[in-house]
């Protein structure tokens, strides 16, 4: 089961070491790491070339943003099964792949997710949130329900069958890419109820009041556009978040 691990990176030669040891640091050996790099001045690709040997792929050229990345690292995989990883971010331990790797090995399986932690920018020891997932069902979606999208693995196949992100979205390309796959795939989908990604806080999406308001104008448009809810969901998906402040694991 060879699993693709695409990490799109732009400016962030602070934290990708990290990210870089997390996944050569993995059990399963039957893997390949993508990196898509958009053109960074910082010091991001020489730390990429140092850690060379360990890449399957690194790419460095102008893109149109972090959605538009990760498509080409898409086209670019050739593992049975996709994954992502961001540059700040790093898996919980060492066997999280084969932890995957194990849940496909039931051809019958399509995707699998897990638990994720938001951790402290500085010390990704220290957890601010905790996100458990839970176990899938469709109809939580409509309680604007949804895996952690830096823990869902899916088979490549339904790339082709549905299409990769649309960068149409600005900030929440990864929801309404999820709810088209989970909406549409036929197979089985796998909760996986251990923590697999530990993920730095400051992302994009709320970094200011801005970034708020139109990530959840983008989720609307999302839910409208897989017919799965509207404002309703949006309320409930803002909402399941206030638990995750006081869960620890």
């Amino acid at each position: 089961m060879k699993i693709s691990v695409i990490t799109a990176t732009w400016n962030c030669a602070g934290t990708l070491g990290d990210c870089l040891a997390s996944v050569a640091g993995q059990t399963h050996a039957e893997r390949e790491h993508l990196l898509i790099d958009g053109g960074s001045t910082d010091g991001t690709l020489a730390v990429l070339e140092a850690h060379r040997a360990g890449l399957a792929v690194l790419v460095s050229e102008p893109d149109g943003g972090i959605y538009d990345a990760l498509n080409k690292g898409i086209g670019l995989a050739s593992g049975d099964v996709v994954g992502f990883l961001h540059a700040d971010d790093v898996y919980a331990d060492t066997r999280v792949l084969a932890r995957v790797a194990d849940a496909f090995a039931d051809p019958t399986v399509e995707a699998v997710y897990g638990d994720l932690a938001y951790v402290a920018k500085e010390d990704t020891g220290r957890m601010i949130r905790y996100w458990r997932s839970g176990a899938y069902r469709p109809e939580r979606l409509r309680w604007g329900w949804m895996p952690p999208h830096p823990t869902l693995y899916l088979r490549r196949s339904l790339y082709a069958d549905f299409g990769v992100f649309d960068t149409r979205y600005r900030i929440a390309a990864d929801y309404d890419l999820m709810l088209r796959m989970l909406t549409r795939m036929t197979g089985r989908v796998v909760y996986v109820p251990e923590l697999l990604v530990r993920m730095r806080v400051g992302g994009v999406s709320n970094r200011s009041v801005g970034k708020i308001l139109r990530k959840s104008w983008e989720d609307y448009r999302a839910l409208r556009a897989n017919r799965v809810g509207g404002l309703g969901a949006l309320a409930w998906k803002n909402l399941s978040k206030v638990p995750q402040f006081f869960r620890r694991g």
